[in-house]
Parts: structure tokens; sequence; C-alpha cells
């Protein structure tokens, strides 16, 4: 992404986080640099340098601020919780209480901390999930509930049941008619996602800044009669490396299945949307017209900020009749950034 002074500048003035990890910002008359988004005042554009990495940044002789702490990166998951959602969905019976956080040396107000800012839910409202998750499975597979609950590591029925009733809104003998939409968070170089997949595919992919995230997610519940549940899913590791692939500009197509319900003016809109050749760009006037009706411009633009599955279904290539970038659910910045690394990786 190759930004000019000016944008670099007026991007600190915004505060805007998207530009985390593009570019460094060192102040001459403090000796000091910043993350982009720092809320120190802004200095003064003669007094400004950018840099690349922190690492350029103090091998010219500037220290990193206080305030930010550059040399950290706030929104990658640690390494040491990284280990233990593995751990944990690899084996969702395992119970890690705050006697084992403390003798793996981690902090239990740490990990709590980290979980309810990402995932708004405690490290031990987590496991929980996890283990209701599993055992959905195993009840949807054709285990007793009994078998099930006791298997789970639940010390009795009731507190099983009451576990089902809070998460799924019935009893666990009821829990086969709902669904579940398994959700992981994870860090990329546009900011950190949320991706959601059911049996069948992702239903969706966002930047966890968006603003209409929760509606989308209570949308998905209903529509899909399911819950929201962290856990295994096959496609949620795909979506990842995939989503890696594309940001690197290794990737120009995806392959993992999508399950995206939705109207069907809205399925023929984020259908057309796919056509969209990567590198190019195409009006909602276009879009509307290859849909076979020319009057239903704003119907487009409805359906295309109704897409919950961002890049994939890529409305980030739609622009205005007149060439400018119109809104985007991810943030104009990263709507330029996408369609720069497109266009930089197109031949």
């Amino acid at each position: 992404m190759k930004l000019s002074f000016e944008e670099m500048y007026n991007a600190i003035g915004k505060k805007e986080s998207f530009y985390e990890g593009v570019f460094i910002t060192a102040v001459k008359s403090t000796g000091i640099f910043c993350r982009p988004s720092c809320r120190a005042r802004k200095p003064k554009a003669e007094n400004v340098t950018f840099f690349n990495t922190t690492q350029e940044a103090i091998q010219n002789g500037f220290r990193p601020c206080k305030v930010c702490k550059p040399m950290e990166n706030e929104n990658e998951t640690p390494d040491y919780i990284k280990n233990i959602i593995k751990e944990l969905q690899e084996n969702p019976f395992l119970k890690i209480k705050d006697y084992d956080l403390k003798q793996r040396g981690i902090e239990p107000s740490q990990i709590r901390r980290w979980f309810n800012k990402f995932h708004n839910m405690t490290f031990h409202s987590y496991q929980r999930m996890l283990r209701i998750n599993n055992a959905y499975n195993e009840i949807k597979c054709g285990n007793s509930v009994t078998d099930t609950a006791f298997g789970s590591g639940y010390e009795s029925l009731s507190g099983f049941s009451e576990g089902c009733q809070s998460i799924f809104g019935r009893s666990p003998k009821d829990v086969k008619d709902k669904n579940v939409i398994n959700i992981v968070r994870f860090s990329s170089k546009v900011g950190p996602m949320f991706a959601c997949a059911t049996d069948k595919g992702i239903c969706l992919l966002e930047f966890t800044d968006r603003i209409m995230l929760e509606t989308e997610f209570q949308d998905l519940c209903k529509r899909l009669n399911a819950v929201i549940l962290p856990g295994k899913n096959k496609f949620l590791d795909q979506v990842q490396v995939e989503f890696s692939e594309y940001l690197d500009g290794n990737r120009k197509t995806f392959s993992v299945p999508l399950d995206t319900p939705g109207t069907e003016f809205q399925q023929k809109v984020w259908k057309i949307l796919q056509e969209i050749p990567y590198g190019e760009t195409w009006s909602y006037k276009e879009q509307a017209i290859r849909i076979g009706n020319t009057k239903a411009i704003r119907a487009v633009a409805g359906a295309n900020g109704a897409n919950r599955v961002a890049v994939i279904i890529p409305c980030h290539r739609v622009i205005g009749s007149n060439g400018d970038l119109t809104g985007y659910g991810g943030g104009l910045s990263r709507k330029k950034w996408l369609l720069d690394l497109e266009k930089d990786n197109k031949l």
C-alpha cells in the first residue's frame, strides 16, 4: 500500500486504526515514534517523518511512545492465548481454571480482560460454550442426553440442562431443532476479522469494527434458526488460509464454500458481485443492468450493504458512476487498500 506524505499525515489526524501496521509516525522534535492511531496531540507536519516499520524508526534514533506503545501489536492474539484456544478446541471437555493458568505463569485477570475485549465474554464462558457446542454435536449424532452431559464434564443433568437452556433457549432433548454457527476471531493485514461458518460453508466474514456487526449476527441467527458458538469448523480453517493468501497478493479467487441466507433479490445481487473480475470495478448502475433492472440502482446498493461476506463477495469492487469510492462497511480506507492491492497484483 503506497501512501503519500499527505495521506499519512491526514490519517494520523483522524486517528484511523486501519493504518496500524502500514506505517509508523516519527516526530523529530520529541524523538518519539507512534502508531498512526496514537491519541497524542497531532504534531506539525514539518516535524514528522514516516517509516514502514518500528525497526526503521529505532535505527534512525527514535524511541517508542509510552502512550500508544507501538512495539506491541494490540490486535494480534497473543501466542499464549492462541495455544490455549487450540488446546481447548482439540479437547473441549478440558477445564482450565484460574489455578491452572497460574501454574502456566498466566495471570487470570489478564486473560479475562482479553476475552472480554475481543469476544465479549469471560474466559470461563468461552470454555462453557465450547463444551455446549461439542455436546450439541454429540446429541445431534444420536448420543443420549445423559451420556453427553456427564461425558462433557457436567456434574449433574440439571446443570447441563440449564446450560442448554441459557444458550439454545430449549432443553437438551430439543436442541436437535437448532443449528449452530461456529465463530472465530483472527488477525489480518486489514485488521482483526470475525468469520462464521455452518456445516455448509462461510456465512460471515467481517471486520470486527463494522458498525452493523451485531445486527448481522442477529439476522443470521434468525434466518438459520441458529446460535453462534466458538468451535472447530473446517471452513473457518480454510477461509483464514485463503484470506491471508489474498492479502499477500497470492490469491485472486476463493474456493471456500459459502452459506449466505438472504432474499431472492439479495442472492441475485451477491451472485453478480462475484462476477466482477479481480482488479476491476463496476458501478451500481452496471450491477443493476446485469440483473436486468436499470431502475434498481438503490435496491442494488442496499443489497450490497447487506452482504455479510466481505472480500469473498467483493462489494469493495463497486464504485460510483463518476469513479468515486462510495460507502463501504469496512471503511473507505480499507476499500482503497483492497482496490490498490488488486490493481498492483492483477497481472
